[in-house]
């Protein structure tokens, strides 16, 4: 067995942890959302009351980038699993 495959096996046997992370920022999306309809209706309530709560509550953003990437390799994963059903089902 390749080491791409030892990879895939690997991380289709850890998926639920993924999903625990994608659900994990995309909960922490809900702050940075409440602060991003602060600065579009001007309000000033949560945006522009400290420059450290504005980086933070930004950055946020910058960690979907990590939820992207685990929900192609989810999808990818089960692309193969279906893939490898059916080549089964066929040779079977």
């Amino acid at each position: 067995m390749n080491i791409w495959n030892k990879f895939w096996n690997w991380y289709e046997n850890k998926i639920l942890g993924s999903i625990v992370i994608i659900a994990i920022i995309q909960f922490i999306q809900v702050p940075h959302m409440v602060w991003n309809a602060d600065i579009m209706l001007e309000a000033g309530m949560i945006s522009r009351v400290h420059p450290v709560i504005d980086w933070f509550l930004y950055g946020v953003d910058l960690i979907e980038i990590i939820s992207i990437v685990n929900v192609g390799m989810i999808m990818f994963s089960l692309i193969k699993k279906r893939r490898n059903k059916k080549k089964q089902v066929k040779t079977s």
